[in-house]
């Protein structure tokens, strides 16, 4: 396999809002975007996604009939990223998929992550050999399987002349510390809530997919008292390599926390708090010589979110990945077309400081065309 390709990458988030896919030429050190296109399930298939994040309980059939619909709607992305860039499948080395996300146990004795959408009928449909199941190679090695981006973040924004951070902003928040040596493994793990608990929020309140600019939690104000029965979360305090994910935080969560407030609560003041939440986690795991914070993921168009994080870092930049040569909506699905590029050089990933696997791996299974 050559050290040089194409690669297509895909994913779809813990928000569930997009199927992002990215086209790709990489090299041992050097990874250009080429060419994207962002798909949409539709308003069911979304829906359905949901309702097993929120309930964890599904019939075997609907799970089979889940993971093969994903896949599809996956692989009805792709060939129409190839038919727009004008790309055949055999140009293309591999696609890199991480997945939809439907449950993440990364810890305890029988730690796994469970992404559906199934590579072989993405082979099958596209003609592209596929690479999928990225995390629990890394858990059976006992990490946590996530984050995974950070390894990607090393070798995009890495620069010699600033400490950078890059944070992704999508339902969850990870950060990524750059190691000053470009070959060596960054520092990185899921600080917690981004996006999800917002969404989630002012889906219930006023029936938007989003808060668009943070425009609503502009407009309120943070309940202390709520602020801190959000902190008081155990994970905020449990030392890293760490993940979470819907699991954890989510609308029945946030609604305990409400709960224990003894006055009632606006909900554009709910809204806010939930901001700043998101915001503090990250600030706080921030070093002292970090002097650029580089944001990717949704959480890159939130103006509220990002004026806060400057507020809160005020000897860092922050700027959004576009200011670094890669737009903040593509950053992960270049990341799995990067990871898809090792897997087929049979590349190994260090990932103990960042998930605590015990030694490096090959992540991902893959499924010719």
């Amino acid at each position: 396999m050559s050290d040089t390709g194409y690669y297509v990458g895909v994913i779809s988030g813990t928000s569930v809002d997009a199927i992002d896919c990215a086209l790709i030429e990489t090299t041992p050190s050097h990874t250009k975007l080429l060419a994207t296109c962002s798909g949409k399930y539709p308003d069911k298939l979304r829906s359905d996604i949901l309702s097993l994040c929120d309930t964890a309980s599904i019939s075997l059939q609907d799970l089979g009939t889940l993971d093969n619909r994903i896949a599809r709607a996956f692989a009805d992305t792709i060939n129409e990223l190839m038919a727009q860039s004008n790309f055949t499948a055999s140009q293309i080395s591999a696609i890199g998929s991480h997945g939809q996300t439907v449950f993440h146990q990364p810890a305890g004795d029988h730690r796994f992550s469970m992404q559906l959408g199934d590579p072989n009928i993405m082979a099958e449909l596209t003609g592209v050999t596929t690479v999928g199941d990225f995390r629990r190679r890394d858990m059976a090695a006992g990490g946590q399987g996530a984050p995974l981006a950070p390894l990607f973040h090393q070798h995009f924004f890495y620069s010699a002349e600033h400490r950078r951070c890059v944070v992704n902003i999508g339902g969850m928040s990870n950060i990524t510390l750059l190691n000053p040596a470009h070959e060596a493994t960054p520092r990185g793990y899921d600080t917690g809530p981004g996006n999800v608990l917002m969404d989630t929020w002012i889906q219930q309140e006023r029936g938007a997919r989003f808060d668009e600019a943070g425009n609503w939690a502009a407009s309120g104000e943070v309940d202390e008292t709520l602020l801190r029965l959000l902190l008081d979360e155990p994970y905020f305090s449990v030392p890293p390599p760490k993940s979470t994910g819907r699991e954890l935080f989510n609308l029945a969560w946030l609604q305990n926390k409400l709960a224990a407030v003894s006055h009632s609560v606006r909900a554009a003041d709910v809204q806010r708090t939930l901001l700043e939440l998101t915001a503090l986690s990250i600030s706080r795991a921030l070093d002292d010589v970090t002097t650029e914070l580089i944001v990717c993921g949704g959480g890159a168009y939130n103006a509220a979110l990002m004026q806060r994080l400057q507020q809160l870092t005020p000897t860092c930049r922050v700027q959004p990945s576009d200011a670094c040569g890669l737009s903040a909506d593509w950053v992960e699905a270049v990341t799995f077309a990067w990871l898809a590029h090792r897997a087929l050089n049979r590349q190994t990933v260090d990932s103990r400081d960042l998930t605590g696997a015990s030694h490096p791996v090959i992540l991902g299974g893959i499924y010719y065309a």
